[in-house]
């Protein structure tokens, strides 16, 4: 499900930057369609990124969050070539991971 994110990783002096733009409705379960029907709750739960295979981040996530979320987030300790993984996972069990490799900015 690689088409539900869009990333960059950049080196920016001694830190990297990742940024990602994750497609997703983030429903809350509170919103009524035309017909006045709830609309089932649908949100991402959980997200974790890795660098390098190791974790470092995990944010968990609630209704709260806007549709298709952006996150950005630094590093530390990261060079060019490195590899972050970023991986959501939703409240009715979707998940999408995306790779990226660090480059220069």
């Amino acid at each position: 499900m690689t088409d539900n994110m869009k990333m960059r990783a950049q080196l920016k002096g001694d830190f990297v930057e990742v940024k990602v733009l994750m497609s997703h409705p983030m429903e809350t379960g509170r919103k009524k369609d035309d017909f006045g029907q709830l609309i089932p709750a649908h949100f991402v739960q959980l997200v974790t990124a890795t660098l390098n295979g190791k974790p470092v981040l995990e944010a968990q996530w609630g209704t709260g969050i806007s549709k298709n979320p952006y996150l950005t987030f630094r590093l530390k300790g990261a060079k060019i070539g490195d590899m972050v993984a970023v991986t959501w996972q939703d409240n009715v069990g979707a998940i999408a991971t995306q790779d990226i490799v660090v480059t220069q900015a």
